[in-house]
């Protein structure tokens, strides 16, 4: 599968407006792409856009909205295209995550979290997909997460979510292979952004070193140039995830809760 040629794609980044989102906007820029930043804080997105286009040259479109509504990916699409804007990429990482006992999350929270994280990924992907593969290249990433690969008691629908994410984006890679679509599900550890201030602790990182999120975005990228042979990567806390696949699950759930009730502190 030949290089992406980034100088011909115009990729939109959800969540974009700090931490790995704009981390995969500054990494796509420098590679020459043309951006399209989604997020709810506009402020933020249009001085990340203005930092891009003066460093490196691309067009960038701001769009400031809330993804967490049933058409999410069918109106940004049509949005886009009114404008005259064909994405021929997508960088699904728009999510939050809570780390609450199940029974004291506040339910309209819940229901945001799995609107967002959930349902958005999936209308969006499902509104670009057929037309990637028609085209023949592009590229489609959808942020999971460690999480995704165990059970996550106190942040239970966070990593729910995360397991679907993975498990949908690891079929859509092999409905996708011999196209040239480059499908993948980056699933970072504990990373040094704003998550654990949105979810309501600092120190749920089960045990895992954290890592930049520009250390994430390196292995993405490098993942995809390399034709995204494999569905889904691990950044950081793989053992963690190998673990599990040999232990007793009765252990690894336990082994887990343990470590976010400490976590919680």
């Amino acid at each position: 599968m030949n290089a992406i040629d980034y100088t011909r794609q115009t990729v939109v980044v959800t969540g974009a407006s700090a931490g790995l989102g704009a981390e995969f906007a500054r990494a796509l820029a420098a590679r020459g792409a043309a951006l399209v930043l989604v997020a709810r804080r506009e402020d933020r997105l249009a001085a990340l856009a203005d930092e891009l286009r003066t460093r490196h040259g691309v067009a960038v479109t701001v769009l400031a909205r809330e993804l967490d509504r049933p058409d999410a990916g069918r109106a940004l699409r049509a949005e886009l295209e009114a404008r005259g804007i064909v994405a021929t990429g997508l960088v699904n990482n728009a999510g939050f995550g809570t780390h609450n006992p199940f029974g004291a999350e506040d339910p309209e929270r819940l229901q945001q979290l799995l609107a967002l994280n959930v349902a958005a990924l999936v209308d969006l992907s499902h509104a670009y997909f057929d037309t990637f593969v028609q085209q023949g290249d592009g590229i489609l990433v959808n942020v999971a997460s460690l999480l995704g690969f165990v059970p996550t008691p106190y942040l239970s629908t966070y990593g729910a979510s995360k397991a679907f994410v993975l498990s949908l984006t690891e079929s859509l890679w092999e409905e996708a292979r011999g196209t040239g679509l480059r499908v993948l599900a980056i699933a970072p550890g504990a990373m040094k952004t704003e998550f654990f201030d949105v979810a309501g602790s600092q120190s749920a990182d089960f045990g895992t070193r954290r890592i930049l999120p520009q250390d994430v975005v390196a292995k993405a990228l490098a993942t995809l140039d390399k034709g995204a042979r494999r569905p889904s990567v691990i950044t950081n806390g793989a053992p963690l995830a190998h673990a599990a696949r040999f232990l007793p699950r009765r252990a690894v759930v336990r082994l887990m809760g343990t470590l976010a009730r400490r976590a919680g502190g």
